[in-house]
């Protein structure tokens, strides 16, 4: 698994174009497993905090004890207007619960006002990360990456 810097730092062409889909609107859909399996979307906020991206929650939400018993999870950002003129991103992989007082208060100083009450943050540890975007008005360019390997694209027309 790699943090958003290990992203940045291995596919510095395909990261920004990601981050801007994630900047660029402020609800996404998150996906969760729950108990049984089943999965279960939820929508949230997502925040880039020094190397990693991050989630945070309402203290005992569902989506935090899902990511707490099973931390695998799927980011989808918001596609906007839905001309998906900028690209639609995708990212997986597992998160984990930020504990340490130290990543805490990091966390916390990057929020434009202090949570109000106890709250669930989470590190988005990446195993994948895809950018779909339309290209000449006929096709679609799939770009994506996964740690270590280099960024692979398709073309579907």
């Amino acid at each position: 698994m790699a943090t958003w810097q290990d992203f940045e730092h291995e596919a510095p062409d395909l990261a920004p174009a990601v981050r801007a889909r994630f900047e660029a609107n402020r609800h996404h859909v998150l996906a969760t497993l729950r108990r049984s399996g089943a999965p279960r979307v939820s929508g949230t906020e997502v925040r880039f905090v020094g190397a990693d991206l991050t989630i945070g929650s309402m203290y005992g939400a569902v989506k935090a004890l899902d990511l707490r018993r099973d931390g695998r999870y799927a980011l989808h950002s918001n596609p906007g207007d839905g001309t998906m003129a900028e690209g639609d991103a995708k990212v997986s992989g597992v998160a984990v619960e930020i504990v340490d007082p130290s990543e805490l208060a990091a966390y916390e100083g990057d929020l434009p006002e202090p949570p109000g009450g106890e709250y669930h943050a989470f590190r988005l540890e990446l195993t994948e990360v895809v950018l779909t975007e339309v290209e000449g008005g006929d096709h679609l360019l799939i770009r994506s990456w996964r740690p270590g390997e280099p960024v692979k694209s398709v073309q579907r027309y």
